[in-house]
């Protein structure tokens, strides 16, 4: 039994006591033999013993008190009541999400959803619910049951959009659906452009649509956050610009290209393993000339035999020009069979 019940009975039965009482007060002998109190009010009188006007003090008192009582609990009743239904429902909802969890750890994606869901409206963590009921459906491939979980924890919860949007994602990418992942990803990004899992998931996306410009606006904000380490950034920045450059040579077009190296960040145009590939680029597109002292300068600092044949390929308008600039590595490559090789084809091509 409840205390707001055994309250109520107490102060019932006080109160019962109370009226007995008063009406058995003019009955007793003992009042009949004591003083009288008379209390005057226009023309009405009052007269009364003084143990009698004692007694109705008490009285009134008691049956005041336990009135008021009574009234302050029944009114208190619904809520305890409420408050107890309340309760009830909580840890029943508790009950189902730990339920649920286990479920779905389990890999049991259906009965984990019944589960979740049963009691989700009525749980105070019904965000929780609806997102692991979102993966479950997801897992079992009910895609319609995932996207409306979803929807439902966005509406319960519209302060944790983060939240909501970043599963949602997850799920699409899981799905390799990277368009619908891209559109929630977007709104990620204006609400929290800094977020690590954000930018981690924007990178895959990216990657899987082979969207190389995206992806290099993306790097350094990648390289910024430390959303990678450092050895993965500069992987995936030989990835990404190396795609770029392909992308724009088979334009064939060497000013375009030129415009395209010239935008990447200074330490990328830097890479050994990335010129190469603008350099021949370039070649290809018979902008050749436009690259020579750059590639020059690139051997100079750094000697490789791919950078020594891109040389060769270069045809400059004077190729005694050519063979004399090369002819000055012979000082500290002297016996390197592709620099012999390359000063004979640039000899003959002078004339010589």
């Amino acid at each position: 039994m409840s205390a707001v019940k055994k309250q109520l009975i107490l102060w019932s039965v006080v109160l019962v006591m109370a009226v007995v009482a008063a009406l058995l007060l003019p009955r007793l002998a003992l009042l009949k033999n004591a003083g009288y109190v008379l209390i005057g009010w226009g023309q009405w009188e009052l007269e009364l013993t003084v143990v009698t006007l004692v007694l109705v003090f008490i009285v009134g008192f008691v049956l005041l008190y336990a009135a008021v009582r009574l009234v302050s609990l029944l009114v208190r009743l619904p809520l305890q009541v409420k408050s107890k239904k309340e309760a009830a429902q909580a840890e029943a909802a508790f009950k189902s999400l730990l339920q649920g969890l286990k479920e779905s750890a389990e890999g049991n994606w259906e009965k984990a959803e019944r589960v979740l869901i049963e009691n989700a409206a009525l749980s105070s963590a019904s965000l929780v619910h609806y997102l692991v009921a979102a993966r479950a459906a997801h897992q079992r491939g009910a895609l319609r049951e995932r996207d409306e979980y979803l929807k439902k924890a966005h509406e319960e919860s519209p302060d944790a959009e983060l939240a909501v949007k970043l599963t949602e994602a997850e799920l699409h990418l899981a799905n390799e659906d990277f368009e619908q992942a891209l559109k929630s990803l977007n709104r990620l990004e204006k609400i929290a452009p800094a977020n690590a899992q954000v930018l981690r998931m924007l990178h895959t996306a990216y990657s899987r649509l082979e969207d190389w410009e995206a992806l290099g606006k993306l790097l350094p904000r990648l390289h910024k956050n430390k959303v990678l380490l450092e050895a993965e950034v500069r992987l995936l920045e030989m990835e990404t610009y190396g795609a770029m450059l392909r992308d724009k040579a088979k334009g064939k077009d060497a000013k375009a290209l030129k415009e395209l190296w010239e935008g990447f960040p200074e330490h990328v145009r830097q890479l050994s393993d990335l010129q190469p590939i603008y350099f021949a680029a370039m070649i290809e597109a018979e902008g050749g000339e436009m690259v020579e002292p750059a590639l020059r300068q690139a051997l100079t600092a750094h000697w490789e035999e791919p950078l020594v044949v891109l040389y060769g390929a270069i045809e400059l308008p004077d190729a005694q020009i050519q063979l004399h600039n090369a002819e000055r590595w012979l000082g500290q490559h002297p016996a390197d069979p592709i620099l012999l090789r390359i000063l004979g084809k640039l000899a003959a091509r002078a004339g010589q």
